[in-house]
């Protein structure tokens, strides 16, 4: 049943009627309708993708079930915007039921338009609370004049919200991170720091008791700015720490900007290369055991280590098959 419901995500989030019947879900369908007829055949195109790209991330990794509170970090940028909007199209037609709830932090940024995001939260009739916490005069007090604020800044916004998501409840912290953003966190992480690891889809936070979730991460960066421009999100640019010049993230990004134009298709490659992971074929000791590497006999055939591993990666990929159809 519960396959059944996984596989369902993708098929009725064009196909089903609603079923929750909720007066902000009934709402925002409303209004979402009036809007659409405006849409040209190519835009329609591109929300649909979006739609079944986001439905297919939370099948594969099993993001959403029922029953789920799901905080949706909202930061006033384009993908923290279509995470919100793609969702709640989601919430609308799925065979499962979950809560949505839109959270900001408002770090206290000089020039801020604090007024921007609640006005848009209420007038589609979205549920949310704006949290208040000074996090700018801490890391403009700690992080030297010229020196990337990054780092600090997303820790103490992470401490907030994960300590707001279990005061509240939540279960799910739903982030807008894209595709496009795991890949560059992994060159970045195999550039500057030594170690081959990335964003997860999904992910239980160190201390245990708040899962991340990751919707977008099969939803390319260039479709998310088409459909910011398209739905015309009032997007807050980041004057702390995303804008600032000579960020490692800028000169990786730049760099696979690069390796795209000149060899198409290759970003889409390196993400299923990063869902495509032979530990075996590598060289961490941790992760895989070549100390005790033999020849296993079974059934009167030799079959390696790297024989039974490979078996069950092929096996995993028939079972989403079956979800599939």
């Amino acid at each position: 049943m519960a396959e059944q419901k996984s596989s369902a995500l993708i098929t009725d989030l064009t196909d089903s009627s609603d079923q929750s019947g909720s007066t902000t879900i009934s709402t925002i369908s409303e209004a979402r309708a009036r809007e659409q007829s405006h849409y040209s055949v190519s835009e329609k195109k591109l929300e649909k993708r979006l739609r079944r790209q986001v439905g297919r991330a939370i099948m594969d990794y099993e993001m959403i079930e029922e029953g789920d509170r799901v905080m949706v970090c909202l930061s006033g940028g384009k993908d923290s915007y279509a995470l919100l909007d793609l969702l709640f199209k989601l919430q609308e037609k799925a065979p499962v039921q979950f809560e949505l709830f839109a959270v900001n932090l408002d770090q206290k940024q000089p020039g801020f338009p604090e007024e921007v995001l609640p006005n848009y939260l209420s007038s589609i009739n979205v549920p949310f609370e704006i949290i208040e916490r000074d996090t700018y005069s801490v890391v403009k007090r700690v992080i030297p004049e010229g020196k990337t604020t990054c780092s600090l800044c997303s820790r103490l916004r992470r401490g907030v919200l994960y300590q707001y998501a279990k005061d509240h409840r939540f279960n799910k912290i739903a982030l807008g991170h894209h595709r496009d953003d795991m890949v560059e966190t992994l060159f970045m992480n195999l550039f500057f720091g030594g170690t081959m690891k990335s964003m997860p889809p999904k992910l239980r936070s160190d201390d245990g008791e708040n899962i991340l979730i990751r919707p977008l991460a099969y939803c390319e960066e260039k479709d998310l700015i088409k459909y910011a421009q398209m739905r015309q999100f009032p997007i807050i640019p980041c004057n702390l720490c995303g804008s600032q010049d000579g960020l490692q993230r800028q000169s990786t990004k730049s760099m696979l900007a690069e390796w795209e134009a000149k060899y198409p298709g290759r970003m889409d490659s390196i993400f299923r290369a990063m869902c495509n992971v032979k530990p075996s074929q590598l060289a961490d000791n941790q992760l895989f055991d070549f100390k005790e590497f033999k020849i296993k006999a079974d059934g009167g055939q030799n079959r390696s280590v790297v024989d039974v591993e490979e078996d069950a990666v092929k096996g995993s990929e028939k079972q989403v098959l079956n979800w599939l159809g």
